[in-house]
């Protein structure tokens, strides 16, 4: 009796999220009685079983949760659309991307066709913007691509930003009244530096030059979300170096993402901050999952974890430095397959204290795959739910 009442306690919780996240979506094109049942995640539940997306982007800024849920984005600026892929760092012209990504003013950039944008030199993102890819397919690739830095309230939303290249040493226009001098970025997916309230919802992320998502140098309340990571090695760094006591402040939210073949290690790797990693899935890591040095804590919850065949890198975590045994590092409902496993440490509580605004139900591990199962850019029709 004892052991029935611990196996159902473990499991109703779990039972309550699968209840709650499965949508029923009416396919607006066809008769009444057509149905179809898809698992939402929690993200996802918010917007995507509305077939008005399309004429109503600005809703989705309502739809993150975690340490990102303030992000708002252009959500209170216009639509701006990108009709050309060309880029020039130093006078953007109208209709492109960094037109629009350096104004003042909140903008909601959507785009008016697939395109594959290839920039001239890192894109500098300002602040209250929001770059949406749903409907059509967005590439940023093959040049330098994207940085956040001293900006608040970006929204990056189903685009993929893959094979990103170091920039050069040259002038890159930040905003409409100031340009300056880059000594040339690193090569990573998305660099977000001295930044707050940023969310990254949907992409697809690979083969850059450094990392795909760096958070540093004191950012702070980010959510990484419903991407889909691949082909690369290090993959997310949260924490700029061990000394950068600034970095103490980083709290991110990465939750509902794939963390898919070919990815060496850093998923994430932390520093000094704070790390919620809830529901995410990871397929076969070739070093390591979860990393950190420099005192971080980190909370791993309702992961799944499928382990390489390798035998002598089964572990999910690695610590970086030596010294380790009160960082506060845990497991809470994960899932480990394949001989995988995770090495806690330290003492006391290290729930993450989101607001009641920020908290989301977090389910058992077993359902990762189906939370995850739609990572990355989507394929929505316009008049259609996503």
């Amino acid at each position: 009796m004892a052991s029935l009442k611990q196996t159902l306690t473990t499991l109703i919780p779990s039972l309550i999220t699968i209840l709650s996240t499965l949508v029923l979506i009416v396919d607006s094109s066809s008769t009444p009685s057509t149905y179809y049942n898809k698992v939402l995640n929690p993200i996802d539940s918010c917007w995507r079983s509305k077939s008005n997306w399309a004429s109503n982007r600005q809703a989705l800024a309502d739809c993150a949760v975690g340490f990102g849920k303030n992000a708002i984005g252009g959500k209170y600026g216009s639509i701006y659309v990108v009709t050309d892929p060309s880029d020039d760092p130093e006078t953007p012209q109208p209709g492109t991307l960094r037109y629009g990504a350096i104004q003042d003013k909140p903008l909601w950039i959507t785009f008016a066709r697939s395109m594959v944008i290839e920039l001239g030199n890192e894109l500098m993102v300002n602040s209250y913007k929001t770059i949406d890819g749903r409907g059509v397919k967005v590439e940023i690739a093959n040049g330098p691509c994207l940085t956040l830095q001293y900006v608040k309230h970006v929204i990056i939303h189903g685009i993929s930003v893959h094979d990103c290249k170091p920039g050069n040493s040259g002038i890159v226009r930040n905003s409409p009244t100031h340009m300056g001098h880059r000594r040339g970025s690193d090569g990573d997916g998305i660099d977000i530096f001295s930044s707050s309230d940023i969310w990254v919802d949907h992409c697809y992320l690979a083969r850059c030059t450094d990392g795909l998502i760096d958070v540093i140098h004191a950012s702070t309340s980010i959510t990484i979300s419903n991407n889909y990571f691949t082909q690369h090695d290090k993959v997310m760094l949260f924490g700029h170096e061990d000394n950068n006591l600034e970095d103490k402040n980083i709290k991110v939210t990465v939750v509902f993402n794939h963390f898919g073949p070919g990815l060496v290690q850093r998923m994430p790797r932390v520093r000094l901050g704070y790390a919620h990693v809830a529901n995410n899935r990871y397929e076969q890591w070739e070093m390591y999952a979860i990393g950190g040095s420099a005192n971080p804590t980190i909370f791993s919850e309702g992961n799944y974890f499928m382990a390489p065949n390798n035998p002598g890198i089964k572990q999910v975590t690695k610590r970086e430095t030596n010294g380790w045994n009160n960082w506060k590092w845990r497991s809470s409902r994960d899932k480990f397959f394949n001989g995988a496993y995770f090495v806690p440490s330290g003492y006391g509580s290290c729930a993450p204290g989101y607001t009641g605004a920020q908290s989301f139900p977090v389910a058992d591990g077993a359902m990762a795959p189906a939370l995850t199962a739609n990572a990355g850019p989507l394929s929505c029709t316009a008049n259609k739910p996503c």
